[in-house]
C-alpha cells in the first residue's frame, strides 16, 4: 500500500498557490488539505478560482509559485502516478458525440487496468442508460451520468467533480450528490467537488472551503463551521445612529435600535460583547452557508476598501 493511502493522510495538499492569467489574480496564496475518505467542497461564484485550482490538481496547470502535491506527487512531474487514480467528470463533459454509450466504455476501459467491468455495467443500470444510444442523442442528465460512470468505473482513490450537477434537474442532483459521492466516501475513498450551489456542499460535504477573487476566504469541517457561525438579531434601547461594531461581526444590517448581525465566534463571546455595548440577544439562529458565504465575501469586500 503506498503511504499516501494510510487513513488520516493527504490526498490533496495544496501550500501558497498563486496563478496570474496575464493581470488576472486568478488563485492567490491557496492552500488547504484533503484526508484521504473525505468529501470536501469547494464552494465559490462562477469565475473564483475553483477549475483552475482543479486544473493545478490535474496537472494541467504549472504552479507558478507554491506546491501540489497528490498521493504525496506531483502532478506535473508525474501524471502517469497520479491521473490513473483520479476519477474526473468536468463541467463540460467533453465526451466523443460520435460515439454510442457502450463504445465509450469498451475504449475508456483500455485505459485503466483496474476498471471493474461489474461495477460499470451496475451504474449503467442504475443510471438507466441505454448501452445503445449515440452521446450525441443523449440529455445533459445522461450524458452527466455517462461521464460519471466513466469516472467511477476504474473505482479511484480520488473522485474529482467540476461542477458535477450544473444545469441538471434536482433528481439527478440527488443521484450524483448524496448516493455515489456517499458510497466512494464510505469505501475508504476521497471525494473533492466543486459547486456554486452552496446547498449541494452543505447537503454532501463534511468539510469544505470557501473560495473568492480566487483566494480561500473559509476553510474547515462543515459542521465546526457551522457551529461557529451565528446570525443574531440585537436590540437596543436607544436608536443607533450608525452600526455597531461587534467583534467577529461578518456583516451588519439595520437602522434605529434593531440590527441584525452575522457573526463568527463563541455564542457565550458575542453575548458579552453584545452586553457592553448596551444591546440585549432578542433572536438567534445557524445561518445558512450561503448567508456565511456571503458574510464573509462582504466582509473581505470592507476590509480592502478601508486599505485602499
Amino acid at each position: 500500500m503506498n503511504t499516501s493511502d494510510a487513513a488520516g493522510e493527504n490526498v490533496i495538499e495544496i501550500t501558497g498557490l498563486t496563478r496570474r492569467f496575464d493581470a488576472k489574480l486568478a488563485l492567490d496564496r491557496v492552500t488547504l488539505k484533503v484526508v484521504r475518505g473525505q468529501v470536501f467542497g469547494l464552494v465559490g461564484e462562477n469565475a473564483a478560482g475553483k477549475t483552475t485550482l482543479i486544473k493545478h490538481i490535474l496537472g494541467l496547470l504549472k504552479a507558478e509559485s507554491g506546491a501540489v502535491r497528490v498521493f504525496g506527487l506531483n502532478p506535473v512531474a508525474d501524471p502517469v502516478g497520479v491521473l490513473g487514480r483520479i476519477g474526473y467528470l468536468s463541467e463540460t463533459r467533453d465526451l466523443p458525440t460520435w460515439m454510442r454509450v457502450d463504445e465509450l466504455l469498451r475504449y475508456t476501459q483500455a485505459f485503466y487496468p483496474k476498471w471493474d467491468a461489474n461495477y460499470a455495467e451496475d451504474l449503467l443500470k442504475q443510471f438507466a442508460l441505454d448501452p445503445a444510444a449515440q452521446i450525441r442523442n443523449l440529455s445533459r442528465g445522461e450524458t452527466a451520468k455517462a461521464g460519471l460512470l466513466l469516472a467511477l468505473a476504474h473505482r479511484p482513490d480520488l473522485l474529482l467533480l467540476d461542477e458535477p450537477s450544473s444545469g441538471l434537474d434536482p433528481l439527478v442532483r440527488r443521484d450524483i450528490l448524496e448516493a455515489i459521492i456517499r458510497t466512494v466516501a464510505d469505501e475508504g475513498r476521497t471525494v473533492f467537488f466543486s459547486s456554486h450551489l452552496l446547498d449541494e456542499i452543505e447537503r454532501a460535504s463534511d468539510h469544505l472551503a470557501m473560495i473568492h477573487d480566487g483566494k480561500i476566504v473559509l476553510c474547515g469541517p462543515l459542521d465546526e463551521i457551522k457551529e461557529s457561525h451565528h446570525q443574531l438579531t440585537l436590540r437596543f434601547e436607544a436608536p443607533q445612529l450608525r452600526a455597531p461594531i461587534l467583534n467577529g461581526a461578518l456583516s451588519v444590517e439595520g437602522v434605529g435600535r434593531e440590527w441584525k448581525i452575522t457573526c463568527n465566534g463563541t455564542r457565550d463571546q458575542l453575548e458579552a460583547a453584545a452586553t457592553k455595548l448596551g444591546a440585549r440577544i432578542v433572536e438567534e439562529r445557524t445561518p445558512s452557508l450561503d448567508e456565511i458565504f456571503m458574510a464573509r465575501v462582504k466582509s473581505r469586500r470592507t476590509d480592502q476598501e478601508a486599505r485602499k
